[in-house]
C-alpha cells in the first residue's frame, strides 16, 4: 500500500516542518513534493498535515503515520545494507549432487577451493545415481548436479563438460591373459563381469552400446556400489567397466589393470546441470565455474584420463623401438 519514496518525503516534511525547507534538503521542487504528499493523503484517505502561520503541523493521523514510517524506513535501510553485504560475502547453504565415480576425484579439491572463496556458505555434497540426481534437481532438493547422459528437458539447463571414456578393469595379475590390449568389446561375453544392475545409469549405457553391437556381457555378479566392485576386481573375482577417474589411484599403486575398449569404444557424456525453474545466484554461478575449472585441472593431471600411454600404446612403442 505504501510507497517508500512517498514515506521518505513525508517524514522529511514532518522533520523540517516546512515544504520549502524539505524541498531544498531533498533537492526536489516544492510543487513535486506537494503532489507526492497529496497523493499519499489520497491513499490513506485522511489529512496528514495542515498549514499554520509558522509552517506545517501534523494531524493525529500524521503523527501515527510518522511513527510507523520511521520504523519502516529504518527496516528498509537495514535490509538494503544486509543484502549488499550478502552480495559481497554470501551466506547460506548450497547443495551439489554427483555420481560416486565423479565424487571420488572431484569432491576434495572442489570443497577446498569453494570454502576458500565462500567461507560463509555451507556446501553440502550428495552422491547418487545420475537418474536420482536428475530427479532431485528437478524437485529442488539439490542446486547443482554433475551427472551422466541427462535427457533434454525444458526445466533443465545442462552443458557438456567432458566425454568420459570407459575402460575394462581387471586384477593386476590379468587372470584371463588379456595381454597388453586394447581389447574388443566382445571379450566381455566370455569374461566374468561385475556390473551394476538396472536402472543404474552405467548399466543402461552399457546395455545400449553393447546391445547395439550384438554383444551380451557375461554378468556373474551385480553390484551397485563402486568401492565394492573395485575390491572384487582387485581380488580377481571378475572384471568391470568404469571410468579411469574411479580407479586412477589403484592403477598408480599397481593394484589393478585397465584396458582400452574398441569395436565399439564405450563413452558417456558428463554434464553440468542446474534447474531453469530456480534463480541462478552468484554462489551457484561461482560453483559451476569452479566445477569446470577443476575438471580441466584433473584432466591435465592425468586423474580423469590417463596421461601415460594406454597398455596397447606402450606395447606398440616397445615393438617399434
Amino acid at each position: 500500500m505504501f510507497d517508500l519514496k512517498q514515506l521518505q518525503l513525508f517524514t522529511a516534511v514532518a522533520e523540517f516542518g516546512s515544504f520549502s525547507r524539505a524541498a531544498v534538503a531533498l533537492s526536489i521542487s516544492q510543487p513535486v513534493l506537494s503532489r507526492q504528499i497529496k497523493s499519499l493523503e489520497d491513499k490513506v484517505g485522511v489529512a496528514l498535515l495542515y498549514r499554520n502561520g509558522r509552517g506545517i503541523v501534523l494531524t493525529e493521523a500524521g503523527k501515527i503515520l510518522q511513527s510507523y514510517a520511521v520504523a519502516l524506513l529504518e527496516q528498509a535501510a537495514r535490509a538494503e545494507t544486509e543484502l549488499a553485504a550478502l552480495r559481497s560475502n554470501p551466506r547460506g547453504t548450497i547443495v551439489l549432487g554427483m555420481p560416486p565415480s565423479v565424487g571420488v576425484v572431484l569432491t576434495a579439491p572442489l570443497v577446498q577451493n569453494f570454502r576458500a572463496q565462500f567461507p560463509q556458505v555451507s556446501l553440502r555434497v550428495i552422491e547418487g545415481f545420475s537418474g536420482h540426481l536428475l530427479e532431485w534437481l528437478v524437485m529442488g532438493k539439490i542446486d547443482v548436479a554433475v551427472l551422466y547422459n541427462a535427457p533434454r528437458m525444458n526445466n533443465l539447463l545442462a552443458e557438456p563438460i567432458l566425454r568420459d571414456e570407459l575402460f575394462l578393469l581387471g586384477a593386476r595379475n590379468d587372470p584371463h591373459n588379456l595381454g597388453p590390449g586394447p581389447v574388443d568389446a566382445a571379450v566381455m561375453s566370455r569374461l566374468p563381469m561385475i556390473l551394476p544392475a538396472r536402472p543404474h545409469g552405467l548399466r543402461v549405457v552399457l546395455d545400449h552400446i553393447l546391445g547395439s553391437a550384438g554383444i551380451e556381457p557375461n554378468i556373474e555378479v551385480e553390484v551397485d556400489a563402486m568401492p565394492s566392485t573395485l575390491r572384487l576386481v582387485e581380488a580377481g573375482i571378475g572384471y568391470t567397466i568404469l571410468s579411469y577417474s574411479s580407479c586412477h589411484n589403484l592403477v598408480a599403486e599397481g593394484r589393478i589393470n585397465y584396458w582400452r575398449i574398441r569395436n565399439p569404444p564405450i563413452e558417456r557424456e558428463l554434464l553440468l546441470a542446474t534447474s531453469s525453474q530456480r534463480p541462478t545466484t552468484t554462489v551457484i554461478r561461482a560453483l559451476t565455474t569452479l566445477i569446470r575449472d577443476e575438471v580441466r585441472i584433473l584432466r591435465k593431471l592425468g586423474v580423469w584420463e590417463p596421461r601415460q600411454p594406454a597398455p596397447d600404446q606402450a606395447a606398440d612403442a616397445e615393438k617399434a623401438g
